[in-house]
């Protein structure tokens, strides 16, 4: 199964019907983009306030919608943060919330972080103010927040993902960007993802649009270096297990490409992926689907895993599916730039030593 309109908005999907397609969320994006345009120039000409929180604030964001990496480096700084001795919490909107009152990204991070809470609300302001009040917050990271201007930030950090860093050149829907790269001359600093996925002349061409925007801004490259395979109930396993191994992935995130890459790059044989809408919730039916898909699998030849990514398991919550062993891709961060972590601790420094 293959849920992925990657290719209609990259212009690899030809034909009339693409065309079509294409020209009608051209159209929509235009509204689309007036409308963010009109909001973003409240908030700079003051007419809109922005309201500051008694501690700093760090924003980690995007510039397009989804699978930029982002999780990894929200856990990188919330752990470097109480390194250095700081209560630390985490305030975010909760796009996607189940029952449970927590989408599937503050249950990953929990799992990562089981000592930093996590606040989830949709007014960050008031989150803020709880994360402050009640949970005694002596520094606040604000998930996902380049685009929410009412909570003041003392640091606002842009992720970049490099395999496709600016949304396919066009504002949603008809491509994947939530505001024009102009907007980068707000932030403070740019971190580049994956940039092991793409050509070192890529990574140049990334920089040079980046600087033609914000000439000043520093960037850090770093790569998703993974780490092990994870299960629910045992114990997890070295990567090198991964090696001429037949796979099934499944995945529902906003970059199921890069994740499948990354397993190829470990050395696993994918035989098929199952795609999902980003932070799809694997209801009944899905799963369902996702037995007979795997049923199929193994009737096509030899299948020994099951693999999806850390966001995903945490819903799915189990070892198997149709009698194969399901697992998980644990992955860190590694800062592959020359200076890149020193730079990132000087930056959290200076942030969290300013008088409030």
């Amino acid at each position: 199964m293959n849920f992925d309109h990657r290719s209609l908005l990259s212009g690899e999907s030809k034909g009339p019907r693409a065309w079509a397609t294409r020209s009608g969320l051209h159209v929509a994006s235009w509204l689309y983009g007036a409308a963010a345009r009109y909001r973003r120039f409240q908030y700079d000409q003051g007419r809109k306030p922005i309201l500051r929180a008694d501690v700093p604030v760090i924003s980690v964001g995007n510039l397009t919608t989804g699978g930029t990496g982002k999780t990894p480096i929200v856990c990188e700084i919330c752990s470097s943060l109480r390194e250095m001795g700081l209560r630390v919490s985490i305030v975010s909107r909760g796009y996607g919330a189940g029952e449970s009152g927590v989408n599937d990204e503050a249950m990953e991070i929990a799992a990562r972080l089981p000592d930093v809470p996590h606040v989830q609300h949709p007014d960050r302001v008031e989150a803020a103010r709880i994360a402050v009040d009640e949970l005694e917050a002596e520094v606040i990271v604000m998930d996902d927040g380049f685009q929410h201007r009412r909570l003041h930030r003392d640091l606002d950090i842009v992720v970049i993902d490099a395999t496709c860093p600016f949304g396919f050149g066009h504002l949603l829907p008809r491509g994947y960007l939530r505001e024009p790269a102009s907007s980068l001359s707000r932030a403070g600093l740019v971190v580049l993802t994956r940039t092991d996925q793409v050509a070192a002349q890529q990574i140049q061409s990334i920089r040079s649009q980046v600087h033609r925007h914000a000439p000043e801004i520093e960037m850090i490259e770093t790569v998703h270096r993974p780490v092990s395979i994870g299960f629910e109930h045992t114990a997890k396993r070295s990567i090198e297990t991964l090696k001429n191994r037949p796979i099934g992935l499944i995945s529902a995130i906003g970059n199921p490409d890069a994740f499948e890459r990354t397993v190829r790059a470990c050395g696993g044989i994918v035989r098929d992926h199952f795609r999902l809408p980003d932070h799809d919730g694997y209801d009944r039916d899905t799963r369902k689907d996702l037995r007979a898909w795997v049923d199929a699998l193994k009737s096509k030849g030899e299948l020994r895993t099951i693999l999806c990514t850390h966001k995903d398991h945490v819903k799915l919550a189990t070892d198997q599916i149709a009698g194969v062993e399901l697992g998980f891709l644990m992955i860190d961060l590694q800062i592959v730039s020359d200076g890149g972590a020193e730079l990132l601790g000087r930056r959290l420094t200076e942030t969290t030593s300013r008088q409030f």
